[in-house]
């Protein structure tokens, strides 16, 4: 279980935008899909994560905090990993298709996308940034198709925005906190003033997208307007934390900050206001 990374399936909580977003999340049989995707993308993470601890286990027993990961500390060997990830991602793509054929073939893009990120997008610079937040939006992606809701342009570009800019804040924490040791081979060619430019220019796009989304809604237009502010405020100081190292573990970070915790629960509150209060 520690092996398949329980704490990083907060991720997977992607999949509830859509069916949240659209107000259709009370209705049982739309619950219980989205439910049943949740569990899915946490089969297809999980199954990820052990095929990069075996990939990546000698060098994780250099780290100061991977070599603690079941593979590298030799805990569970690299054959039994190989084939629990194996089993979760065969059970994944039957249990995907079952749900919905759409949720099937997103399943195997995951796999596509996570698998080619192991091989080869991990050492290409942007590449590895792009990638990762390829991975958020398909799991987004998977809530809407599991639940047949159309997804609009502004639900994927603030998405996607808001993937590049966490991922963009981790690489950033991960350039200011490595010394001396291996380091990941993409980290030498970021620069510190690069990944700052990158984070503005996602918090940028998230920030205008969901502005421009927010007062284009002929309902409830107090409620979404009011939620701009917590939305802007958490990536500041999202922003604010990164600096000395935090945000390597975004979930962790989230979950431990009460500012963080508190804009999002105010978040939650005004969108959810709009979508379900007035309705």
């Amino acid at each position: 279980m520690r092996a398949c990374r329980p704490r990083q399936w907060s991720k997977n909580l992607l999949v509830l935008a859509a069916p949240c977003a659209a107000g259709v999340i009370d209705r049982p049989a739309v619950a219980g899909e989205a439910v049943g995707a949740f569990f899915v993308l946490c089969m297809l993470s999980s199954a990820t994560y052990l095929v990069n601890d075996v990939r990546d286990r000698e060098q994780d027993r250099l780290h100061p905090r991977k070599r603690t990961r079941p593979v590298a500390a030799g805990e569970l060997s690299p054959r039994v990993a190989l084939w629990i990830a194996t089993g979760l991602a065969l059970v994944g793509i039957a249990a995907a298709s079952a749900i919905a054929l759409g949720l099937g073939a997103v399943a195997c893009a995951y796999l596509v996308l996570t698998g080619s990120y192991s091989l080869w997008w991990r050492r290409v610079v942007v590449a590895d940034l792009l990638a990762i937040a390829g991975g958020f939006v398909l799991r987004a992606l998977a809530g809407g198709v599991a639940t047949d809701i159309w997804l609009s342009r502004w639900f994927v570009i603030v998405t996607g925005s808001c993937a590049v800019f966490v991922v963009a804040a981790k690489r950033y924490a991960e350039l200011c906190e490595h010394g001396p040791g291996p380091v990941r081979a993409t980290l030498r060619h970021y620069s510190r003033t690069g990944l700052r430019l990158t984070l503005l220019a996602a918090a940028t796009v998230a920030g205008v997208a969901y502005t421009g989304w927010a007062f284009t809604r002929p309902d409830h237009l107090v409620w979404y307007v009011l939620s701009i502010a917590p939305f802007l405020l958490w990536l500041g100081r999202y922003a604010a934390l990164i600096g000395s190292g935090s945000a390597q573990a975004p979930e962790e970070l989230i979950l431990r900050d009460r500012t963080l915790l508190a804009l999002s629960a105010g978040w939650t509150f005004l969108f959810l206001g709009g979508v379900y209060v007035g309705g």
